[in-house]
């Protein structure tokens, strides 16, 4: 077996995933799976901009894991790739000599192992996007599967759609024939010796933890900035009081920064009014400006979504939190708009008595419920019929859907962008021809041998 490490630097937390494959694999296509994951504990690194350092240190416990999930004699050939996502775009917008810094720490700290670092990096929307994309169809076997003989086979099947719901961004990415109006969107693909047109796009602050500052901001502004502020969003009977500083510390709610100083303390007071929660979720989506024949929203072009679709990160953990904790299918849009006003509509002790172990997401599920069903149906235009064709999903077999494989099977070539050798396809071809020969000849048999005793039966009468 051969091995490689790809570290996700998310915006809320950093994801280590140790991959596998055979090392005879013919023409670089081996099949990838995952042979272990690691959460680092604590935040993101790109909030550990005023001390770098400690995002290398972070990393650590993880890292030596690894040192125990591959093998001892394989260390020095494994790969070992740092990709940063939304969290560190942000910290680069804002202070781009930090970010270069806490890029600089962890690479520092990653190349003291004895694996083969081959980088940190930022990754841009649209990659997060693409490499998501590839992960997903990889994992389905959309691109190339093992026949039953070791033979490669393109099965022609239709690609799924991806879309990613993270801490400081989205990404939505699928394959269309229609026109791609804004080229910053289209991404052509050669795969397997397949052509790929693909619409990608990455919306920065409209991650999960990213919505949710965003929402504050709007709720206190609606409110002028009083000391105490109702939130329609949180649940009847929850409250809490937040530094000023804690919602405006994001280029995302730093437009709306208020002149007040930022340790003012305001309190927020959980009302559970769902009509009202949609209301301001909305207001965070521009849906009236578009320069082009179709919009999402914000301005952003988008063609008409088809096809399958699979939803994974944060989208996933709303969806499961719905089906699991609520006990609510969610098959249709108006099934996950039922369900988003009644976990509105739930106390905060009845929420805590469902779920005691989600005690610090729970007031936030009404909002971030909202908002899926908002971006899903009034965003990206999914209706009753396009709706059910997405599946929301955290893993294909045993392994994480997630950018970080399409990232490490891009980098390592290991999707060639031509065919696979006719090798074992010209092998597979003899097997066909061997049985074919083999069916023929036991078919003429049975027919010789059938003649043979009608003829011998007659001849007796």
């Amino acid at each position: 077996l051969q091995y490689g490490i790809v570290l996700d630097a998310g915006s809320s937390h950093t994801a280590m995933f140790v991959y596998k494959w055979p090392a005879d694999k013919e023409n670089d296509t081996g099949v990838v799976s995952e042979h272990g994951m690691c959460d680092v504990k604590g935040p993101g690194i790109s909030s550990y901009s005023s001390n770098p350092p400690a995002a290398g240190t972070s990393l650590e416990h993880c890292l030596n894991q690894a040192l125990r999930d591959v093998p001892k004699e394989k260390h020095v050939g494994t790969p070992l790739y740092l990709g940063a996502t939304a969290g560190m775009r942000l910290l680069n917008i804002a202070d781009p000599q930090a970010s270069d810094a806490v890029l600089r720490a962890v690479a520092a700290t990653l190349k003291t192992y004895p694996f083969d670092f081959r980088g940190a990096k930022i990754l841009s929307g649209e990659e997060e996007g693409v490499f998501g994309w590839v992960t997903a169809n990889y994992l389905l076997e959309n691109f190339i599967k093992r026949g039953w003989l070791g033979e490669w086979i393109q099965p022609q099947k239709k690609t799924v759609g991806a879309m990613d719901f993270g801490g400081a961004s989205t990404q939505i990415t699928f394959e269309t024939r229609d026109t791609i109006e804004n080229p910053r969107n289209e991404v052509m693909l050669k795969l397997y010796g397949q052509a790929y047109k693909v619409y990608t796009h990455s919306f920065l602050c409209y991650g999960r933890d990213q919505v949710l500052k965003r929402l504050l901001s709007k709720l206190l502004q609606t409110d002028s900035y009083q000391e105490t502020v109702s939130h329609p969003c949180w649940p009847m009977g929850y409250n809490k009081s937040l530094l000023l500083s804690s919602i405006y510390d994001s280029p995302c709610t730093q437009k709306e920064r208020p002149s007040l100083a930022l340790n003012t303390t305001v309190t927020l007071v959980g009302t559970g009014n769902g009509n009202l929660c949609v209301l301001h979720v909305s207001k965070l989506f521009d849906f009236t400006n578009c320069s082009f024949s179709h919009c999402s929203f914000d301005g952003v072009f988008q063609p008409k979504v088809s096809g399958n679709f699979i939803a994974f990160s944060a989208f996933f953990y709303t969806v499961d939190f719905i089906q699991t904790v609520m006990g609510r299918p969610v098959h249709l849009p108006s099934d996950l708009k039922d369900a988003a006003e009644t976990i509105c509509a739930t106390s905060w002790s009845e929420l805590l008595q469902k779920a005691p172990t989600l005690e610090k997401r729970l007031p936030d599920y009404c909002a971030v419920s909202t908002f899926v069903y908002l971006l899903t149906t009034k965003g990206y235009s999914f209706n009753n019929h396009s709706f059910p064709n997405i599946a929301f999903q955290k893993k294909v077999g045993e392994t994480s859907i997630g950018w970080a494989l399409g990232y490490m099977l891009n980098l390592t070539n290991m999707i060639p962008a031509e065919k696979p050798s006719s090798h074992k396809s010209m092998l597979y071809n003899y097997w066909v021809i061997l049985i074919l020969l083999f069916v023929v000849t036991t078919l003429a048999s049975l027919v010789t041998a059938i003649c043979l005793l009608r003829h011998s039966k007659s001849s007796i009468i």
